[in-house]
């Protein structure tokens, strides 16, 4: 099984919603977020005075997936997050030692 991290724009946050539920997919953790990249931040005008924001928001979007659907997982999320301006996202994919449902005790896929 894999665990996929995902940190997108938060206006994509549904079209990786409905990507992800089309394979089947339909457990996830979403976090609001703030963090940069080589997008860097921007400079905003608020009331005359001109300041910088370091940290933009994101999505993190947390998955759970077993082997055999993960490529699927990976590539309907690259799809519905990008948006081909600076500042997409990452995806990490990381392994998953065990699961357990914590309601029936079932466990690894059975318990995705």
């Amino acid at each position: 099984m894999k665990y996929i991290i995902a940190v997108i724009k938060p206006h994509r946050l549904e079209h990786v919603r409905e990507a992800l539920a089309a394979l089947g997919i339909e457990g996830m953790t979403v976090s609001e977020v703030k963090g940069h990249g080589r997008q860097k931040g921007h400079t905003e005008v608020y009331r005359g005075a001109e300041y910088v924001v370091n940290f933009l928001p994101k999505v993190k979007i947390e998955v759970a997936v077993t082997e055999d659907m993960m490529d699927k997982a990976l590539e309907a999320i690259q799809q519905a997050a990008k948006t081909g301006q600076i500042g997409d996202g990452k995806i990490f994919v990381l392994p998953i030692e065990k699961t357990i449902r914590v309601r029936t005790g079932e466990t690894d896929a059975d318990a995705l």
